[in-house]
């Protein structure tokens, strides 16, 4: 395995998100590749979350008759219909001890063993987690969705596909077009992805702007 600290591979990584913007009109005739998709989707599910329980779903929406009926309730942002692909980060409405075995079960089998630290931490999440308000938990997950969400704007960066992150639109709504609360979820956030339209949209040739690192980072020592 490539060592990623090595100097020959992390400008590469800043350049990619020097590169990347939020896009703000996609070409329509340009589709992502699956399997660019499937990679980005997948650093999304491999992203940290607390206790691991990765408390959130990627609905990956490419129907166009369905993100017709999502654009209207997003401030009919272009996007959502001129990129080839919107995905939906979508958290549990709350922590259950059903979801919460579910996990615990899934690493025991996967890992072929089972540890008296690892199940008593369970138990202390079992003990906890359900007992407490759902918006509490929803928000709690929301959280998580949100370290995911970052991973895929990474991701889709390094594969040179555009994504625009937006919460400029009405979960409730959404969620009943999805039908995700029939499901345990809440939309959180949705990422449109695709090619930018380098003839149409405003923001792509200004300047990147960011607070200066020392304005930015506080060390101490």
């Amino acid at each position: 395995m490539s060592d990623l600290s090595q100097p020959t591979h992390a400008p590469v990584l800043l350049d990619k998100l020097q590169w990347r913007y939020a896009t703000k009109k996609m070409d329509p005739s340009r589709a992502v590749p699956q399997d660019k998709v499937e990679r980005i989707v997948e650093a999304a599910r491999l992203a940290p979350t607390s206790s691991g329980l990765q408390p959130f779903e990627i609905i990956v929406v490419t129907s166009k008759a369905v993100r017709e009926q999502i654009q209207p309730i997003a401030w009919n942002q272009a996007q959502i219909t001129d990129g080839s692909h919107l995905l939906v980060f979508a958290a549990w409405d709350t922590y259950t001890a059903e979801r919460i075995n579910h996990m615990f079960d899934l690493v025991n089998t996967e890992r072929g063993f089972t540890n008296e630290g690892w199940e008593n931490y369970r138990q202390m999440l079992l003990n906890s987690y359900p007992q407490r308000d759902a918006q509490v938990n929803f928000e709690h997950a929301a959280r998580q969705a949100y370290i995911g969400l970052g991973a895929a704007l990474i991701a889709a960066a390094f594969e040179e596909v555009d994504a625009t992150p937006m919460e400029g639109f009405d979960p409730a709504k959404l969620d009943e077009i999805l039908k995700l609360r029939e499901r345990g979820l809440r939309s959180v956030a949705i990422v449109p992805l695709g090619y930018r339209a380098t003839d149409g949209d405003w923001l792509v040739n200004l300047k990147k702007v960011r607070r200066p690192l020392e304005q930015f980072v506080t060390e101490v020592k």
